[in-house]
């Protein structure tokens, strides 16, 4: 096993201490969220009982396949807590993430649970965010007239940078909800408050992955071992 999924196992295994018998959990997207699904799936065939709402049909399909019981947000609408990865985190817990292209659905959970924490190694930890390029999720109709008006936007805030659509298997990538993805690489996001404003003004934009307000706590597994970041 290659350090960094032992760095992930670690992080998502710190984080599994704070799920509680009856608990209403968000599942995260990704590599780190999926660690931590088969360590939930261990402690439901010790006992454990939690219902979780997926983030994504991919979450959902190893969820199926692990037994971690599921249900949705139109039955169980209040979750506890969500459990998610980030492909960035800074000193004051704003997230970047999209990477595996669940964003909508991931701010969507993660704002329904009364608590978010984070998992994650080392490495993503910035200051400020934007090493990552920002997934924004964009509707398929008009995407000329977005792009445009994301640059726009963008310029007003003092960045710029390549909109890469993103792509899968030859052809744009489409998520859960049937939309495509900008990749933005915007380099150093200094206010990404203003930024998330901006992008959200434009009637293209569905959602970005800009996660402002919504992580309590992120665990950081680093070769020196747990810490854990929370909210100043």
């Amino acid at each position: 096993m290659d350090e960094a999924r032992k760095l992930k196992i670690a992080a998502a295994a710190e984080a599994l201490t704070y799920v509680r018998n009856g608990m209403r959990l968000g599942i995260g997207t990704g590599s780190t969220a999926e660690e931590f699904v088969r360590l939930l799936a261990e402690e439901v065939k010790d006992g454990l009982e939690i219902v979780g709402v997926p983030t994504s049909e991919r979450t959902a399909a190893l969820c199926r396949e692990l037994g971690v019981p599921l249900t949705t947000l139109d039955e169980t609408p209040h979750l506890d807590l969500t459990i998610d990865g980030a492909d960035e985190v800074d000193a004051s817990l704003r997230l970047i993430k999209g990477g595996g292209g669940a964003l909508l659905r991931e701010k969507i959970v993660a704002a329904a649970s009364d608590s978010m924490i984070v998992i994650a190694d080392q490495s993503k930890v910035v200051d400020p965010l934007g090493r990552f390029p920002l997934p924004i999720e964009v509707n398929q109709f008009g995407l000329g007239a977005t792009l445009r008006a994301i640059e726009a936007a963008a310029a007003k805030c003092g960045l710029a940078g390549p909109l890469n659509l993103r792509q899968k298997d030859g052809a744009p990538f489409v998520t859960d909800g049937g939309h495509y993805i900008v990749d933005a690489s915007f380099g150093r996001i200094p206010d990404p408050e203003t930024l998330s404003n901006a992008l959200f003004a434009i009637p293209g934009v569905v959602e970005h992955g800009l996660f402002i307000g919504l992580a309590q706590a992120a665990i950081i597994a680093g070769t020196d071992g747990i810490r854990t970041m929370k909210r100043p």
